[in-house]
C-alpha cells in the first residue's frame, strides 16, 4: 500500500517510487490521473484500475497473483490508501491469503490538516465524510460534538457551510476549529475560529478545492454511570455490537475501556 502525493508532486519518498518501479503492477484508482504521476518518477510499472465499482471482481485475481509470487502496489489518487479510499475489501483478502501487507508511508490530508490547525493532537477522531442524510447523519454529528478530543472530517467545498452549521446548533458553535483547504497545493489554505464563526465565513464565502475539518474537543463533566447505561442501550438497541458499544462509549465519553465493557456485559 503505497501513499502518494495529495497535491505537491515532491511529497513522494524514495521508497515509494522504488516499490512502484519493482511491483509487478501497480492497482490504481484512475489510471489516467495516476498516468502523470508514474511519469513525473519515470515509473514505467503497468497499472490496472482499482476502485469501488470493480474491486469484487478485480480482488480474487489480485490475490492469485500474489500466491504466485508477485509484488503488487495499491495506490488512490492521493494520499494514504483506505483512508476514505478503496483497498479495505483487498488487504482483508490478502491477509486472510496469509500474504504480507506491506505500508509505505507518506501524505495524508487528516494528518497534514490536524497538525497544522493549532488544535490537540494528542488524541483525535477520524469520520471520514459524515453520512449525507437521515438519522445516520444525526448521530454522527451527535457522536462528534460528544467527543471530548479532537475531530475530524472531510468535506466536499459545497456542504462545508452547512456542516459548519449544523455542528454549531448540534452544541459545538463556541469550539475552535480550523477548515483546511488545498493541503500541500499552491493555494493552500488554514482558516482557524470557531465553529460558529466559520459557518459563518463559509456562509458568505464558498470553500473551493479538497477540505478538511478540524475541531476542537468539548470540555463537559464526567458522565454518570446512569448517563453511560442509557447511551449503551441506545446503542445496543440500534445493532451495535458489544465491541462496537464500548468503543463508541470509549470515544464519546473518554472513559476507561475495561470499566465500561464490564457495565455492557452486566447489562447483558
Amino acid at each position: 500500500m503505497v501513499s502518494t502525493p495529495i497535491g505537491n508532486m515532491g511529497d513522494f519518498s524514495f521508497r515509494a517510487v522504488e516499490v512502484l518501479k519493482s511491483a509487478a503492477v501497480v492497482l490504481a484508482e484512475d489510471t489516467r490521473h495516476s498516468r502523470a504521476l508514474l511519469d513525473r518518477y519515470e515509473i514505467p510499472t503497468s497499472m490496472v484500475a482499482y476502485h469501488e465499482h470493480n474491486e469484487a471482481r478485480t480482488t480474487p485475481a489480485v490475490v492469485d497473483r500474489l500466491l504466485r509470487g508477485e509484488d503488487v502496489a495499491l495506490i488512490s489518487d492521493a494520499g494514504t490508501p483506505l483512508v476514505s479510499d478503496p483497498g479495505a475489501r483487498l488487504v482483508r483478502a490478502v491477509i486472510d491469503a496469509g500474504i504480507p501487507v506491506v505500508p509505505i508511508p507518506g501524505a495524508s490530508a487528516m494528518l497534514a490538516a490536524l497538525v497544522a490547525s493549532g488544535l490537540d493532537a494528542s488524541r483525535f477522531t477520524f469520520f471520514g465524510f459524515l453520512p449525507r442524510k437521515g438519522g445516520a447523519r444525526t448521530a454522527a454529528v451527535d457522536a462528534l460534538v460528544r467527543l471530548p478530543h479532537t475531530a475530524i472530517v472531510y468535506e466536499a467545498p459545497a456542504r462545508v457551510a452547512d456542516t459548519l452549521a449544523e455542528l454549531a446548533a448540534a452544541g459545538a458553535a463556541a469550539r475552535p476549529a480550523a477548515v483546511a483547504r488545498e493541503m500541500t497545493k499552491h493555494f493552500e489554505e488554514v482558516r482557524r475560529g470557531t465553529v460558529g464563526d466559520l459557518a459563518a465565513y463559509y456562509k458568505d464565502s464558498p470553500a473551493r478545492g479538497e477540505v478538511v475539518i478540524v475541531v476542537a474537543g468539548g470540555e463537559r463533566p464526567a458522565p454518570t454511570e446512569d448517563e453511560l447505561r442509557d447511551r449503551a442501550r441506545a446503542l445496543r438497541a440500534e445493532g451495535a455490537t458489544v465491541r462496537d458499544t464500548v468503543a463508541a462509549l470509549v470515544a464519546e465519553f473518554g472513559v476507561g475501556r475495561n470499566e465500561v465493557y464490564r457495565m455492557v456485559r452486566e447489562m447483558e
